[in-house]
């Protein structure tokens, strides 16, 4: 996720390297550095001009610290400005009414279906609501039948009239089916449209007039970059849509949308599609992305993602289990799945600061547990319970049975041991103890999962 533009901003941070103090001709040399790698991202022009002014004027009212380096200095007024630029804070979705209505409107192709399930997925899983998806797209061939399956995956009722050709009235007829069910939450998923299509977008301006939606959402795919915001600014001029929702994040190694929509059209990014799997819709914290861009991770959406899989009840079964030495290959696989959900594994490693400009060049696959995980499954339920009694006619049948080689086995096998005798010293550990009193001291660690006693 914009990986040439982090790229591009280190390499004009080199200017001020080894500079004593930040003075006129410096700053001038590194901002147009700057200002050049955000319209290679395809940021708007005024946006990026106005955006290096405001660093410029910030940079040259700053006294450098003795401690503190002028690149430094220059990369964390930079950091704040790329926050502001982009909103500063997070922006609550409005579910106020009752039931709560939101609009989805944008391109073809910005993938609404797709979103409007996702969004359903969160509010159900992580605001315990009780969604209902209205199916109002009656112009793309099986537009009705996409976005059922996706209800059927995610468990969340729809709406849907394959009879009726009025979108206005479905809209209405879903409403009127959400306050009869007690359904809180009505999503409507709308037809692509182009903002020159006069007709479509009378018609989106009748839905949005007729249900009164608490939220109108515009979608569009990141990818898009420059036309992304003239399209948007196009929307908001017939539509004053409430936010934005930037989908195909996760491909999109500019950024040029996500820096330049907040200052275009003066409406906040509201969510980010970062991945294919139903789970993969972030809320969007600018300053985590400005992190993120100069290369300094996102620890705490990281954290976010480990506690949305932790139980503390389970972390505790497995901390007896491991000072018992009984951690075996069930609970080993059981861990791995908790990562898989958190997501891909190479942007889950890129929020670690440092660890994204390292794997810039790898390619980390998202299949990389499944020869593990075949291992695992290969064994007897006895085998896993018991790694001890893995003898070698043992391991060249599990060999077989997951298409891996016996070389894979014994590795496995001798990483387990070396992971379970680990774990048994650190948790058996006054540094295990010490952990676990963390979440007890005054003030705590904000954003840290509260972890079991030891």
């Amino acid at each position: 996720m914009f990986e040439n533009l982090s790229e591009r901003l280190e390499r004009s941070f080199k200017i001020l390297k080894g500079e004593g103090r930040i003075t006129d001709i410096n700053v001038a040399e590194t901002l147009k550095d700057v200002r050049r790698a955000l319209l290679d991202a395809d940021v708007n022009y005024k946006v990026a001009k106005s955006f290096t002014d405001t660093v410029k004027q910030k940079a040259l009212g700053q006294n450098v610290l003795t401690s503190v380096k002028p690149g430094q200095l220059m990369i964390k007024i930079v950091h704040d400005e790329l926050a502001a630029l982009m909103g500063g804070t997070a922006t609550e979705i409005n579910l106020k009414g009752h039931p709560a209505v939101v609009l989805m409107a944008g391109l073809n192709g910005a993938g609404k279906t797709t979103l409007s399930g996702k969004l359903a997925y969160l509010l159900k899983e992580k605001k315990n609501r009780k969604p209902l998806l209205v199916a109002c797209d009656v112009y793309r061939p099986a537009a009705i039948e996409q976005l059922r399956v996706l209800a059927e995956q995610i468990n969340v009722p729809i709406y849907m009239n394959t009879e009726s050709k009025d979108p206005v009235a479905i809209a209405l007829e879903g409403i009127h089916e959400a306050k009869a069910k007690a359904y809180d939450t009505v999503i409507i998923d709308t037809a692509g449209r182009l903002a020159i299509d006069e007709a479509l977008m009378k018609e989106i301006a009748a839905i949005k007039e007729a249900t009164h939606p608490d939220e109108t959402l515009f979608v569009v795919d990141a990818m898009t970059g420059q036309d992304a915001v003239n399209t948007a600014k196009e929307f908001n001029d017939r539509l004053d849509f409430d936010g934005v929702v930037l989908t195909k994040l996760d491909g999109d190694t500019r950024g040029g949308a996500a820096l330049s929509i907040r200052a275009v059209v003066d409406k906040p990014i509201k969510f980010v599609g970062t991945g294919e799997k139903m789970e993969a819709l972030d809320v969007f914290h600018p300053e985590r992305m400005a992190d993120r861009i100069l290369g300094m991770g996102d620890i705490v959406s990281l954290v976010e993602r480990a506690q949305e899989q932790f139980d503390e009840e389970e972390a505790r079964k497995l901390q007896r289990k491991i000072q018992k030495n009984q951690f075996d290959f069930n609970d080993f696989l059981s861990q791995i799945q908790q990562i898989k959900k958190m997501g891909n594994l190479k942007d889950l490693a890129a929020m670690i600061p440092g660890v994204g400009k390292a794997l810039k060049d790898v390619e980390i696959d998202d299949n990389a547990f499944k020869g593990i995980e075949a291992i695992i499954l290969s064994m007897t339920p006895k085998e896993r319970q018991h790694p001890e009694i893995l003898n070698q006619s043992r391991k060249s049948r599990i060999a077989k049975g997951s298409g891996t080689s016996i070389q894979e086995v014994n590795r496995l096998v001798k990483q387990f041991d070396q992971t379970r005798k680990m774990m048994k010293m650190v948790t058996g550990s006054k540094m295990g103890r010490m952990m676990g009193a963390l979440p007890k001291m005054p003030g705590g660690l904000p954003g840290m999962p509260k972890m079991p006693k030891f």
